[in-house]
């Protein structure tokens, strides 16, 4: 009986692990060897010949530009919609609803949507010709247009997946209690006193995990962009993709690959080690 006891915590996280090992532990190693490899011998000459195309460093540059606006802006306007949401009122629970639909749009559905309406004869150029705000429609998609595809992009995004920042931050919301606030009223806290000693701190757990998620969709996009702008704006993902399937270069593939998980990794560790929670109750 004590051996089972003993042995039982590993029998049950041993699925876990068999998927993490066939899953990610496999498709890492395997894109390790490609890209460390040649001939079956260690080399760099992969490393070289990916970091000498000009569209490396493109797609390196686009893909940070893209996260660095992507997701504070989402992370702030979705504790704003929070906080609006977290107070009741008559049709909370429809506008919650509504909000979250995007949530359910692929990043491929969500793309040809914003195509349709952003393209020249779209909802939006027709809808501001024709109350006589424009004469001539907006261009927001061609290599000479990219700064409009760029924030095209950026606004399908904060369309789409602003919903799953939002709903980890409401969720944090919900979990604190009354108590604090109620006591913080007693001693006459102001609203902006309340949310910045009282409710910003404790929704710091919430905030890491809506980034560390976040963060991670952002290095991965893909279906967004490769819709809107192509490979006019490359991003790390888009490139990977291309030489996969285009080029068959399954090195430089894998190159693309490696280095979205060590930014994602990168980041991750870094809002861990910052953003530590810090609770009322106790200080460390």
């Amino acid at each position: 009986m004590k051996i089972k006891s003993e042995f039982l915590p590993y029998l049950l996280i041993l699925p876990a692990f068999a998927y993490l090992m066939f899953f990610v532990g496999y498709p890492l190693a395997q894109a390790l060897y490609l890209a460390f490899t040649q001939n079956g011998a260690f080399s760099l000459a992969t490393v070289r010949r990916a970091i000498s195309d000009y569209y490396f460093w493109t797609a390196l540059k686009y893909t940070l530009g893209l996260a660095a606006i992507i997701v504070p802006t989402q992370v702030i306007l979705a504790l704003v919609l929070a906080l609006v949401m977290n107070k009741s009122f008559k049709g909370r629970d429809l506008s919650i609803y509504a909000l979250v639909i995007p949530l359910t749009i692929s990043d491929v559905a969500a793309g040809l949507i914003w195509y349709s309406m952003l393209s020249p004869y779209g909802f939006l150029n027709k809808l501001l010709m024709n109350i006589g705000i424009l004469d001539n429609p907006i261009y927001f998609f061609g290599y000479q247009f990219r700064h409009m595809e760029f924030l095209a992009i950026v606004l399908a995004e904060l369309w789409r997946a602003t919903a799953i920042v939002f709903v980890i931050i409401l969720a944090g919301l919900q979990m604190i209690s009354n108590e604090y606030l109620e006591a913080a009223e007693v001693f006459g806290a102001t609203y902006w006193i309340k949310l910045r000693r009282i409710v910003i701190p404790l929704l710091k757990p919430s905030i890491q995990s809506a980034l560390i998620i976040r963060t991670l969709f952002a290095m991965q996009v893909f279906g967004i962009v490769w819709i809107l702008a192509g490979r006019d704006i490359p991003i790390l993902a888009g490139e990977g993709f291309y030489q996969l399937t285009e080029i068959k270069d399954y090195g430089v593939a894998s190159i693309y690959a490696l280095v979205i998980a060590g930014l994602s990794i990168l980041l991750g560790a870094l809002y861990i080690k910052f953003m530590k929670a810090e609770y009322l109750e106790v200080k460390r």
